[in-house]
């Protein structure tokens, strides 16, 4: 599976759950750490949580499982890396406070308008 259908995979699973403000960086060319950053908006601590397994499970039954996920405990926030993708889902205040999109402004945007329901 390549990287670029496991951000497909986690973006409609966001979708599905009804995320806002799903965003997808290519940040491929600045970091080690992952190829993409997808990042996402919960409106509460239980979304949160119901945003992260429906990510869990598309991807686990695509074959994939995530390498670590941080942040579950809190769940104002989890992070979920699967070496090529990692899925940032924040409720919308500790997205505010993080900014991960103007941390990482040199990452391309990645159009996801053909992924997601409009």
């Amino acid at each position: 599976m390549t990287d670029r259908e496991e951000l497909e995979i986690a973006v409609k699973a966001l979708d599905s759950k009804k995320a806002t403000e799903i965003t997808a960086l290519k940040v491929k060319d600045l970091t080690i750490l992952a190829n993409y950053f997808v990042i996402a908006s919960a409106s509460s601590t239980t979304q949160v949580k119901a945003l992260a397994d429906e990510v869990e499970y598309r991807l686990e039954q695509a074959g994939v499982t995530p390498k670590s996920i941080e942040g579950a405990g809190s769940r104002s926030w989890i992070v979920m890396d699967y070496v090529d993708v990692i899925v940032h889902i924040f409720q919308e205040e500790q997205r505010e406070f993080y900014q991960l999109e103007r941390l990482w402004a040199d990452g391309e945007q990645v159009d996801i308008s053909g992924i997601i329901a409009n």
